[in-house]
């Protein structure tokens, strides 16, 4: 004769076979049906990147900056950087971007030659931070003396007189960095530039004086 405790017993050892069997087979079939299921879980909650919200957040900000039409906007994932812009952008090489809103007439500026411009400097956040047309007179500068960002001589290379573009300069090819600079390292900077107009140079010497004089 069996004990009602040893019955009950036997009843529940039962039921809790029965209830690990059930559980087996669903956990089996949930994990073939939504395989990726849990990981894709667990990678969202770990990775805060959200290219969308973070695009959208970056246009707020330079809405608040009065940041330009058709700005570009960049993206960060640590020490990654996506620069998002209109399809009419081009990419060169070197790694330089631009975009040309008039192209111009003549020839292009060479080594040596004087170019008179105007431009205007923002951050990545659309921040300005310089500009000749505030300042009340256009930038002169010879090419071919290192006395430009490599990036923005690269850009205005390529300009026409009367040509308007605006250019985006990588780090690797952007200004000295400092505390006496406006500028901070690892950042795009984007310049909107005018050239005005190219003249050629020559070295003038009277006595034991000497120049450079641009016509």
């Amino acid at each position: 004769m069996i004990k009602a405790s040893s019955a009950k017993n036997s009843y529940l050892s039962y039921c809790d076979e029965n209830l690990r069997r059930r559980l087996l087979l669903f956990v089996s079939v949930t994990t073939a049906l939504f395989p990726t299921l849990s990981s894709s879980g667990k990678t969202k909650s770990k990775n805060p990147y959200d290219e969308k919200r973070l695009l959208e957040q970056n246009k707020r900000v330079q809405k608040e900056n009065n940041a330009p039409e058709d700005f570009p906007t960049f993206i960060r994932e640590g020490f990654q950087v996506n620069v998002v812009t209109p399809e009419n952008y081009i990419k060169s090489d070197s790694g330089l971007i631009y975009r040309d809103f008039e192209v111009g007439k003549g020839d292009c500026p060479k080594d040596g030659q004087q170019v008179t411009f105007h431009y205007v400097g923002y951050n990545e956040s659309g921040r300005r931070i310089d500009s000749t047309y505030l300042q009340g007179s256009p930038a002169k500068i010879r090419l071919g003396n290192n006395a430009l960002v490599p990036g923005f001589e690269q850009g205005i290379r390529e300009m026409r007189p009367g040509g308007k573009r605006r250019i985006i300069i990588p780090p690797e090819l952007g200004p000295p960095v400092g505390p006496s600079t406006f500028f901070s390292s690892k950042q795009f900077e984007v310049f909107d530039v005018e050239l005005l107009s190219v003249q050629d140079c020559q070295r003038r010497t009277i006595g034991f004086y000497s120049d450079v004089v641009c016509n």
